[in-house]
């Protein structure tokens, strides 16, 4: 699923609440269905680094409509836990902890649980400090917010480079309260949208104009370790014999974690589809009638995928399509361009003659638990990401919980056992008892 808004939130401690040291910032980064931007921030003088956390997601929420999808991406594994697992217990034992102890910041607590209430919202933890976009973002707006308050909108209908200079320069030159105001337009293709348009409703058999092709700019292109997750559908299996692409969805990663960034995109192949694929990937003929030529969107696809890492599931298949289509809008060089790894062939080597299937792999590893009705192209990306993480886990660790900053979270849930009845069960040391007193004769004599 994708999200109408998309929010990265942070907050900041200069000190973390020693005397003196206290003051505090919540910076908030939201991306809107349209293009546009709002960045929120402020603070107070005498805080903690939890309590900052906790307001830059109770700001998210506040600032946006409370009938509308949300995706918050917090680098606090203090609010991301609380909100999604330590939040129920909480509030059976009256907002106490396992200890017995009340809930720390209780009236943040409380403030962000009303705000939860029929809302849909998904809650996801990012690694700070990792050189996402998003995330570095929400950090500098939260240390903005130690010394001031300010909220600021930012009009897709403005360059996105020209918008970003000015947004960085506005951020460190100008520390006062500021709103840059906006007018909506309606979707195009040049908008770069990093989200759906909250009105499409997934339904492909048909005519539906509701969808805005997702193609955001390649902000993380360059970063080491960055690799982006991928399927194709299309009209058929020979891409030399006049098939096409119908479909593209990708995910990234950056250091194996979930960015948010997503591409997907449909197209209008320029020819009929049989029934007999239309059943497999259920797209319709009716519903790619509207959708852009591979040619109108090819250079922003490129732009995309391109100094990365490519995983594809059959990457051979995907691959020879896109290099097809890429050739035909005018770029040639797509494949010397990426390194592709086929997931295929890697299951292959770790499950020699089983089945390996996506669906087969999916449920061997316990993962990419999704409908599976049909095989969109961007939902199998979303499974594929899942699986090759799960196959891939003992090539490299994931980012471990202790990794987080927060202090607050220790022993949140951990319970510990009384011993004090095994105490009778130790025994004395006749040796070093000995011992000891003949260096207290030798030294303190």
């Amino acid at each position: 699923m994708t999200y109408p808004i998309i929010a990265y939130t942070d907050g900041a401690c200069k000190g973390n609440g020693q005397a003196q040291a206290a003051a505090g910032g919540y910076g908030v980064h939201l991306q809107f269905a349209n293009g546009d931007v709002r960045n929120l921030w402020g603070g107070e003088p005498d805080t903690t680094n939890n309590r900052m956390e906790l307001m830059a997601a109770i700001v998210a929420l506040e600032s946006t409509p409370a009938d509308t999808p949300i995706q918050i991406w917090t680098d606090s594994g203090y609010v991301k836990d609380g909100i999604t697992k330590w939040i129920v217990n909480w509030k059976a034992r009256g907002w106490k902890k396992a200890d017995g102890k009340p809930v720390l910041n209780l009236e943040l607590w409380q403030r962000l649980d009303n705000l939860t209430q029929n809302r849909y919202i998904d809650w996801q933890w990012i690694k700070g400090h990792a050189g996402h976009a998003g995330n570095e973002m929400a950090d500098k707006l939260a240390n903005l917010g130690v010394n001031g308050s300010g909220d600021e909108l930012i009009s897709s209908a403005n360059s996105a480079q020209q918008t970003q200079c000015n947004h960085e320069e506005n951020l460190y030159n100008n520390d006062q309260n500021h709103m840059t105001t906006s007018t909506q337009s309606a979707p195009k293709l040049s908008d770069h949208n990093t989200v759906q348009n909250p009105a499409y409703d997934g339904d492909t058999n048909r005519a539906n104009p509701d969808f805005w092709p997702i193609l955001p700019k390649p902000v993380n292109r360059g970063m080491p370790n960055r690799q982006l997750i991928m399927d194709t559908e299309t009209t058929g299996f020979y891409d030399q014999g006049g098939d096409r692409i119908v479909e593209v969805g990708i995910i990234e990663l950056v250091d194996r974690k979930f960015t948010g960034n997503q591409l997907h995109v449909y197209i209008n192949p320029e020819k009929q589809m049989d029934e007999d694929v239309i059943r497999v990937h259920g797209i319709s003929n009716e519903f790619v009638a509207d959708k852009p030529k591979f040619a109108e969107v090819a250079q922003m696809v490129y732009d995309f995928m391109i100094g990365s890492e490519v995983i594809a599931h059959n990457a051979a298949f995907d691959m020879r399509f896109l290099d097809m289509e890429f050739t035909k809008a005018g770029l040639p060089d797509f494949l010397q361009s990426i390194t592709i790894t086929d997931s295929l062939a890697l299951a292959k080597q770790l499950y020699p003659g089983q089945k390996n299937s996506l669906d087969a792999l999916r449920i061997r590893l316990g993962v990419g638990n999704q409908d599976r009705t049909f095989h969109g192209a961007l939902l199998d990306s979303e499974i594929l990401a899942e699986v090759y993480l799960a196959m891939t886990a003992g090539q490299m660790s994931f980012a471990m919980e202790d990794e987080r900053k927060d202090t607050e979270s220790v022993g949140e849930d951990v319970q510990f056992n009384n011993l004090a009845n095994l105490a009778n069960l130790l025994v004395r040391s006749h040796s070093d008892t000995t011992a000891d007193q003949a260096w207290r004769d030798k030294v303190l004599s």
